[in-house]
């Protein structure tokens, strides 16, 4: 009866939202949740659990005791390194680093440790990839050609570096939407602070001709919304919000300001060559260099498209036939042209264009234009109007409006609850791109607001979040290892889905780990920063929607420098639930499937590593049984017990015998042994997931 009394009130919402109207529903907008100023919600000391390890734990063991739940007991000193180890740089343990840990007893290990981990740059690594996934980073363009960005990777490797020196959230925020009209104190700064707009250029781009724009603004104003606000503003396009206090004016309010900014073009099917992306060198150079070569080119692109219409208004015959002609040899000046150009740095990034306000998109139709919106904020927040309207796109008055004292608790809100969910595998808000009034509420709405404020406080330092987070002991808690005690089976029945933190949930390493850790582990590991990608020269470029760009670039670097195509898939990191550069994905899918396995026992790949991995351990200089206790730390992080030490010997020995028989190289055989070995390893749910 329950459920279909839901069902029944879900049909009511809906009807209300069509029929009646959205401004019913939208009318107390503002009184939501999320909208709200932060609440200072810190329990007196009499009312602090003594068992509280720091600040983050008074608010779960009071929801824990109001559920009649306790917390787990700690987690053993090796799964809790291998967690945190895994949660902050994306790779395993060493065995030097998991003995000085279990042989260090002062107070402090742990947070010494956690204090190396985030000064570790492949913290910056690691964390840079949650960002990526929710801004749909990409190397290629989405349009029907898929388009190569040859230098979108210098966005990539600045968000990796302003994480991994900390920079100010809100500054983080700034910058990328308007980094390049930001103050900079130095050459240095400057470009990079154009490189941080690359956030917006990396925008998907459709269709096959540069003047098929909206959707690409929609894309931005999309990714806008759910990356920091929690807000769906793209569902305003064709007509108010249905559920949120978002209007239809709101969204083209802000459409106006990106159509007043110029996105690098990466090139589509009509015109080839990428242009206006932002060079990064002296002015003089600028000037003196690259504008003429610009104009040139800006000439020639003149030429061929009044040359292409050409081609399509006039009938078959000569005067069609030198048309034609002449088009191909405008196109073929323009190689040559091309073949010729300057040398110099450049951003795949943005710039303001002529300032405008946009129209109302009637139904979404760019082709049925309404009303004139000036550019301003969403009005549920104030609704501010841009400043210098008629000089500036607006950017930098959007960039100012999303950390300024009103939007301050949505905007600290929504990355709090990113980075926790990124520490405990759910956020505390469990829909983290949608903080409007479909998504779920908190479940620990107090302490939300408590580690909002503490983020706004402490100068948006997100290295001081994480910090306060792991030294809880909420997340010191042991996981489902201590299912099997009667306390773990109550507590199992009375929350199933551990909704209030009563253990550690386990997680299955990403696709990212897995290969980071594979190739880690095997000594192939190329550990410096990645760069860019060996895409084919411009020049050479013919893609099209029938003959798109489809790239194959092996890389030894970690998976975040891998070349990230938007039509074609990398075959292992999609496997294992990778995002999809082409949506802002706040939290991935897990799934458990047969190819999974399949590709860790039989894959090329997998085998190769494992050989690798297999002669080093060989080249110990040690017994068989020294080196199984070596590949268990290493994969594991754990020795074999006697059982499984036993079974390691009886296995490896019994295949080098039924290999050698009749084998061509019998020398291979003893790695062949091993390497089987450590697949069966790797393939076990010990590597694959963390406790």
């Amino acid at each position: 009866m329950r459920g279909r009394i839901q069902g029944i009130g879900g049909l009511l919402v809906l009807f209300l939202s069509t029929v009646v109207g959205p401004c019913l529903l939208g009318q107390n907008g503002a009184a939501h949740w999320a909208f709200q100023p932060l609440r200072d919600s810190i329990p007196t000391t009499a009312g602090r659990p003594r068992e509280a390890g720091n600040p983050v734990d008074w608010f779960i063991l009071k929801a824990l005791a109001e559920h009649s739940l306790t917390m787990s007991p700690e987690a053993d000193r090796r799964a809790l390194l291998r967690r945190a180890t895994f949660d902050l740089t994306g790779m395993p343990p060493t065995a030097e680093e998991l003995d000085a840990f279990m042989t260090d007893r002062s107070p402090d290990a742990f947070e010494r440790v956690v204090d190396r981990l985030l000064a570790s740059p492949r913290y910056g690594e690691r964390w840079a990839r949650h960002w990526l996934d929710l801004v749909r980073y990409a190397d290629t363009a989405g349009n029907s050609g898929d388009f190569p960005v040859p230098t979108a990777w210098r966005y990539r490797n600045y968000v990796i570096n302003a994480l991994n020196g900390d920079r100010p959230f809100d500054r983080f925020v700034h910058e990328q939407i308007a980094g390049d009209l930001l103050p900079a104190g130095s050459e240095a700064e400057r470009h990079e602070n154009v490189i941080a707009t690359g956030y917006l250029a990396i925008s998907r781009r459709f269709g096959v001709e540069e003047k098929e724009f909206h959707q690409t603004i929609e894309d931005t104003i999309s990714s806008l919304g759910q990356a920091f606000l929690g807000l769906s503003i793209h569902c305003a396009r064709c007509h108010d919000h249905k559920f949120d206090p978002v209007t239809n004016h709101d969204y083209y309010a802000l459409y106006g300001i990106f159509e007043s900014t110029r996105y690098a073009f990466p090139g589509t099917e009509v015109f080839q060559s990428p242009k206006d992306f932002v060079p990064l060198v002296s002015q003089q150079y600028l000037v003196g260099v690259i504008r003429p070569f610009e104009e040139k080119i800006k000439a020639q692109d003149v030429e061929i498209e009044r040359l292409r219409q050409l081609t399509l208004t006039i009938p078959d015959g000569p005067e069609r036939d030198k048309a034609v002609a002449e088009y191909g040899t405008a196109r073929t000046n323009r190689v040559e042209l091309l073949k010729n150009r300057p040398e110099y740095a450049k951003a795949y990034a943005v710039s303001d264009a002529s300032p405008m306000d946009s129209r109302v998109q009637r139904k979404g139709n760019p082709l049925d234009l309404g009303d004139r919106v000036p550019r301003r904020f969403l009005s549920v927040f104030g609704g501010e109007p841009v400043r210098q309207a008629e000089k500036t796109s607006g950017r930098a008055d959007l960039a100012g409006w999303l950390t300024a004292p009103r939007m301050r608790p949505l905007t600290a809100r929504v990355i709090v609850n990113r980075v926790w969910q990124h520490h405990f595998g759910r956020g505390i808000v469990r829909t983290p791109n949608d903080f409007g009034s479909t998504g779920q509420p908190p479940t620990h709405p107090e302490l939300l607001d408590y580690l909002a404020g503490r983020l706004i406080g402490g100068e948006w330092s997100l290295k001081s979040l994480h910090r306060l987070i792991m030294l809880s002991r909420t997340y010191r808690q042991a996981g489902a290892g201590d299912g099997a005690s009667e306390r773990a089976a109550r507590s199992s029945q009375i929350d199933p889905e551990n909704r209030w933190l009563w253990r550690f949930d386990r997680r299955r390493l990403s696709g990212e780990e897995l290969r980071d850790s594979l190739l880690e582990l095997s000594g192939e590991l190329d550990s410096s920063q990645g760069r860019g990608h060996a895409f084919p020269p411009e020049h050479e470029w013919k893609f099209g929607q029938h003959t798109p760009y489809m790239g194959n670039l092996k890389s030894r670097h970690r998976s975040v420098y891998v070349m990230r195509q938007r039509l074609r898939k990398d075959p292992f990191l999609a496997a294992f639930d990778a995002a999809d550069p082409n949506v802002a994905t706040g939290q991935r899918s897990e799934t458990t499937t047969p190819l999974q396995a399949l590709w860790l026992m039989n894959s090329p790949e997998c085998h190769g590593l494992a050989r690798v991995l297999a002669s080093r351990i060989l080249a110990l200089e040690a017994d068989d049984a020294q080196r199984v206790r070596q590949a268990h730390v290493l994969l594991l992080g754990r020795p074999p017990d006697d059982q499984e030490l036993d079974w390691a010997l009886r296995y490896i020995r019994r295949y080098t015998e039924v290999s050698s028989e009749g084998a061509s190289w019998p020398q291979e055989t003893g790695q062949l042994a091993w390497a089987s070995y450590l697949r069966m390893m790797i393939s076990s749910n010990e590597f694959l997931y963390v406790e």
